[in-house]
């Protein structure tokens, strides 16, 4: 910004407004961040506080949020299923602190409750609550709210602040017991040193992947989940190129969000065949092929739908995956445990040959000149 006008060349312009642009990024992204931590734990606050003193609560009982779910969904509000209220609720009862850093102001326009009411504080120790609101997504939260052990959720925090954790390491570090682990050690240090090292770190802008967060801003999955312009370019002309086929494609969806467990998952293209009378799911991976990728296509994705959207009238879905690089591209099949020699035969015939798959997506590449 104290630059001379002689001193700004045009590399420097292209610099300054691509820091500028990361630094607004960044803090939009922390302040829609906050906005909806705080929002999911006053709607836990609002939910517990009906619960205890509702005039009516007798009326819908053991039904509270199911009920509370449809009306809120039926007045155009997203990320308010019942799975959901019911973890804005069990924020509230794990983190009551958070009344210190939201203001008693927030609740004086609405009737709803007794705005008087303050929840019981416990005495804090570890990261201060405005600390943790600031520097954590409420898909943290999500996974710190499942300890019972006070200890062992501060520790979590603590490490997840000091790390700079994404979400996705934090669920790693509590799979693989890091704090029982730490706690066993004989030389912490190094546990922790160790950890830091392989540990995968959140970007400035990475509340605005969070489902939670596209949810809040009413975006739809296609505008936040695409891994890539290339990607996107790729997805938009593969999924013309296969509908072009006219084998039998009919386009589904795209960058479908299926909810496995408590993780939500992206599948790129769905397509149903009419010929094979099954989905065919589609995955692009901007990178070289590995094991964990097909895995992942086959025995999540594609076990997914067999269990739960597969009719019985149609046959196992198929999945399509396509890792690829500038200069190749690999085409694997996905079968989800299939056991008809006779319908496999068949899908060989009536799905695109990988030669011509593999054939396509780098003559696209090479358009988009990468």
């Amino acid at each position: 910004m104290n630059e001379s006008p002689k001193d700004l060349s045009f590399s420097r312009l292209v610099n300054s407004i691509r820091q500028i642009h990361d630094q607004m990024a960044a803090q939009a992204g922390k302040a829609v961040n906050i906005s909806l931590t705080l929002r999911n734990w006053a709607i836990g606050f609002y939910i517990q506080e009906y619960e205890q003193k509702g005039a009516d609560r007798a009326k819908y009982g053991a039904r509270l949020l199911e009920n509370l779910s449809s009306q809120l969904a039926g007045t155009g509000m997203d990320g308010v299923a019942t799975r959901s209220l019911r973890l804005y609720r069990q924020f509230y009862f794990t983190y009551p602190q958070v009344w210190q850093t939201l203001s008693a102001k927030s609740f004086s326009d609405s009737d709803a409750v007794d705005s008087q009411t303050e929840p019981k504080v416990p005495v804090q120790f570890g990261i201060p609550t405005t600390e943790l609101i600031r520097r954590l997504s409420f898909s943290h939260f999500v996974e710190l709210i499942t300890m019972d052990d006070d200890f062992k959720r501060t520790f979590y925090e603590i490490e997840c602040v000091r790390g700079n954790w994404s979400v996705r390491e934090l669920k790693r570090q509590i799979s693989s017991l890091y704090y029982e682990r730490s706690g066993l050690s004989k030389d912490k240090k190094k546990l922790a040193e160790l950890v830091k090292t392989g540990a995968e770190y959140a970007e400035p802008k990475f509340a605005i992947r969070d489902p939670y967060i596209f949810e809040f801003l009413g975006l739809k999955p296609k505008e936040v989940m695409g891994e890539s312009a290339l990607e996107d370019r790729l997805l938009d002309k593969l999924q013309e190129f296969l509908l072009e086929l006219g084998n039998g494609f009919y386009f589904e969806a795209r960058q479908k969000r299926i909810l496995i467990g408590d993780t939500h998952n992206f599948v790129n293209l769905i397509f149903y065949h009419r010929i094979l009378k099954c989905h065919v799911l589609v995955e692009l991976k901007l990178s070289e092929f590995n094991h964990e990728n097909i895995g992942q296509l086959n025995t999540t994705y594609v076990s997914w739908y067999k269990k739960n959207i597969m009719t019985d009238s149609d046959n196992p879905p198929v999945g399509i995956l396509l890792c690829t690089q500038k200069d190749h591209t690999l085409i694997e099949y996905a079968l989800a445990g299939m056991d008809n020699a006779l319908f496999v035969s068949r899908y060989q015939v009536e799905l695109p040959k990988k030669e011509d798959m593999q054939r396509f997506i780098e003559e696209k590449i090479k358009e988009e000149s990468i």
